[in-house]
């Protein structure tokens, strides 16, 4: 039996055991000797035997796979941030992330981004959907509030939107470094079919999409520079950073800023000047 000290999932599945109620499960209340779900209830609910579900948190029950590790979560009633917890105890790396259709982001976030006042910033799901913006986005790169939620999307804006590409300069090698970050996130995302169905349309609707997709570049986003020419403010080059929101790995956050005092000067004249 592993020691005490490193069995850290097993204190942990012991841990999550004991708090949970028998009676939110329909369990009739009977004298138990330790508080919580005894194992056995446990590996009935997580559809695994009693005996390597005892194993597991005893450190001798071998390292559990992912769909495993799922219904031990479920079974469990964990939280995202408790599951996560889990797969970094029991395979020392984070679950997929689970594909979530785009509902917004939350009051907290938004306000986050409207604090940013000459930086653009957006909110994109791992499906690449624009899911939130503040007001700098939306004058300087697109009026996103126009643009129908189902065509709200960084790939069919870059490639399919006129505004936006003639926005941009150097729009060739903007579409290759945008495609290989697509690609990346892509791979990551939980959103198999999701993803696939935006490729196939996609493929479909840009040939020139279709032609850099098949040459299977990857990229990390990251961060790195954009180049503009604005219809009202000229030629500007914005900065870009990306972060992943806490607790929504789904959600990206992409934060643009002047790369120089001029363009700092330029996106005010933009804000000013928009109604």
């Amino acid at each position: 039996m592993a020691n005490v000290e490193d069995n850290s999932l097993g204190n942990y599945l012991k841990n999550r055991r004991a708090k949970l109620d028998p009676a939110a499960f329909g369990i009739a209340p009977t004298r138990r000797r330790t508080p919580g779900l005894r194992r056995e209830e446990v590996a009935q609910r997580a559809n695994v035997s009693a005996t390597w579900y005892t194993w597991l948190e005893q450190g001798r029950g071998g390292a559990p796979s992912a769909d495993v590790l799922d219904q031990i979560a479920c079974a469990l009633e964990l939280t995202p941030a408790e599951r996560e917890h889990l797969f970094l105890l029991a395979q020392h790396r984070p679950p997929a992330v689970q594909y979530q259709e785009p509902e917004g982001v939350t009051p907290q976030l938004q306000r986050v981004l409207d604090s940013m006042e000459f930086s653009p910033a957006i909110v994109r799901t791992t499906a690449w959907d624009i899911v939130a913006w503040n007001h700098a986005a939306e004058a300087v790169l697109a009026d996103y509030g126009a643009i129908a939620p189902e065509q709200r999307n960084i790939l069919r804006l870059f490639f399919s939107h006129p505004r936006v590409r003639n926005k941009t300069l150097g729009w060739e090698k903007e579409a290759r470094r945008v495609v290989g970050a697509f690609r990346s996130d892509a791979a990551r995302s939980g959103g198999s079919e999701r993803i696939a169905a935006l490729v196939a349309d996609m493929i479909q609707a840009s040939p020139e999409f279709a032609e850099i997709w098949r040459d299977h570049d990857v990229l990390d986003y990251g961060e790195g520079a954009k180049h503009f020419h604005h219809g009202t403010g000229g030629p500007m080059t914005l900065e870009y950073s990306t972060f992943k929101v806490e607790g929504r790995p789904d959600l990206g956050l992409i934060i643009f800023t002047p790369a120089t005092p001029t363009d700092a000067d330029c996106i005010r004249s933009i804000i000013r000047d928009r109604p």
